[in-house]
């Protein structure tokens, strides 16, 4: 049975091309054969050959070796994982072993024993095969780096005193070893700034491993985290590499650092002291070489306090510390945001027939005042809500339904409402509301119905209906559609 792999042999000697044709067909899928060394580039170039055998001397008299010289760098200069065979006689050993050390894998001696070129060339193949799947690797490991670049990813926006801070401190522990901790509430941007941290890092053309430690159960920490063999627990049906050293040269992101028990957070200190690494089922440590950079949303005075978070594990993460402000610190930068999410979504919506959306003077007017209490994430999904849902292309701030402060008064909208007799109907309210609490003391259920009698009473007039209930019209649509109204 044939094995698979493609060869090439190139002599200028026409009996030593059939003889090798013939006995290595027999053996692999296929055998190509060349007698001019000058069209050695084209063969190499036009296919993939898992080994080449190539004599030492082209032409009558020469034995120096020379011209195997030249060919062999020639093919290494083309494509250098190629593996080389040469084809010296019984004579000229010592010039073939000169050839291995130029880079050839191995060499035949003429006359040849069969059984001999057939070894010979198999473990070639093998070796060409495991050259050609490292190649392939390393190739996929690029574009994956390229794919967890921040380049291609969201840039950091803001031009507020506070972002200009954040900014020189990366800039000057972002080439360092140092390990970085990045504090800062749910949604303003810690995973970005630590992609920026390993964008402008030695590692920047390294892998960038993000885990979120808040996703992970504490029964496949260690798997996840330090990988694991075949067989060490139910369910281990493969081996498993772990975090730690899928991202060796490169940057470990820990998300949600604080969120750790006390346990793990032990076995956490101890592989990063020892850079090693132990995956279950293992008996042997595996050295690794990452920059860890972390991230969590707990306070300070929490971190601190033993009973939370290690010392020894706190002193080992944050050598740097990272405080990302909220966004209702840094006001001077929502409007900028605002407007470059809007852009954002226009260009992934158009071919939904979306159209151009800008923002009226009321809109940023109450996008400006609104504290975000989901910083950075949650302006963005209300933008993108807005832009998918409004019908105009000049988006107002009833369409980012928000609950501003009652000291911030809504712009009077454009457009004309029915006029209506003014009458106080709170107490008509509360009455409905009296006389469903015999049976029901669910608060959703009375929240449901005092809308439904409040939007029944005006004719389903939101903004009348919203004054009543003393709700602002983004806080009654909200609740309109919880309810299912």
């Amino acid at each position: 049975m044939k094995k698979e792999g493609k060869i090439l042999i190139v002599d200028d000697d026409e009996d030593i091309l059939t003889a090798g044709k013939l006995l290595l067909k027999r053996q692999f899928s296929k055998v190509s054969t060349c007698n001019v060394p000058e069209h050695i580039p084209q063969f190499i170039n036009d296919q993939h050959f898992d080994a080449i055998i190539l004599d030492m001397n082209f032409g009558p008299g020469e034995s120096s070796g020379a011209q195997g010289f030249y060919w062999l760098q020639k093919i290494l200069e083309i494509k250098p994982e190629s593996v080389i065979i040469m084809i010296t006689a019984h004579g000229g050993v010592n010039v073939a072993v000169e050839a291995m050390k130029l880079g050839a894998t191995d060499y035949i001696a003429k006359p040849w024993q069969n059984e001999k070129v057939i070894a010979t060339v198999s473990t070639a193949v093998l070796l060409g095969r495991s050259r050609s799947e490292a190649q392939t690797l390393r190739e996929t490991n690029k574009v994956l780096v390229q794919a967890s670049n921040p380049a291609s990813q969201q840039n950091m926006l803001g031009q507020s005193q506070a972002m200009m801070q954040i900014r020189s401190l990366i800039s000057r522990s972002a080439p360092t070893e140092a390990n970085v901790m990045i504090l800062g509430e749910n949604g303003t941007g810690k995973e970005l700034v630590a992609r920026e941290i390993h964008q402008q890092s030695t590692r920047a053309q390294q892998v960038f491993m993000s885990v979120d430690l808040g996703a992970i159960s504490e029964t496949l920490f260690e798997s996840e985290l330090f990988g694991h063999k075949k067989g060490a627990f139910t369910g281990a049906q493969h081996d498993r590499v772990g975090r730690l050293q899928a991202a060796d040269g490169g940057t470990l992101f820990l998300d949600e650092i604080g969120n750790l028990p006390l346990h793990l957070q032990a076995k956490l200190l101890t592989v990063l002291e020892q850079r090693k690494v132990t995956p279950l089922g293992e008996n042997k440590a595996i050295a690794f070489n990452v920059r860890v950079v972390s991230a969590t949303n707990l306070k300070q005075d929490i971190l601190k306090d033993e009973k939370h978070f290690r010392p020894d594990l706190l002193f080992r993460l944050n050598t740097v510390e990272i405080k990302l402000p909220p966004l209702r610190e840094r006001r001077d930068d929502i409007i900028l945001l605002t407007h470059h999410y809007v852009e954002f979504y226009t260009k992934k919506y158009q071919q939904q027939g979306k159209g151009i959306k800008q923002l009226s003077d009321e809109a940023l007017t109450a996008i400006s005042s609104y504290d975000w209490p989901g910083n950075i994430r949650e302006l963005r999904h209300a933008i993108e809500r807005a832009m998918i849902l409004s019908q105009s292309e000049v988006l107002t701030a009833s369409d980012f339904q928000l609950d501003l402060p009652c000291h911030i008064k809504e712009i009077p909208s454009q457009v004309t409402e029915e006029p209506t007799v003014e009458v106080t109907v709170a107490p008509s309210v509360a009455q409905n509301i009296d006389i469903s609490l015999t049976s029901d003391l669910n608060l959703e259920q009375i929240e449901k119905s005092a809308i439904a009698l409040a939007l029944k009473k005006h004719r389903f007039n939101i903004s009348h209906t919203a004054k009543e209930l003393g709700l602002t019209r983004a806080a009654l649509y909200r609740r309109m559609e919880k309810h299912g109204l």
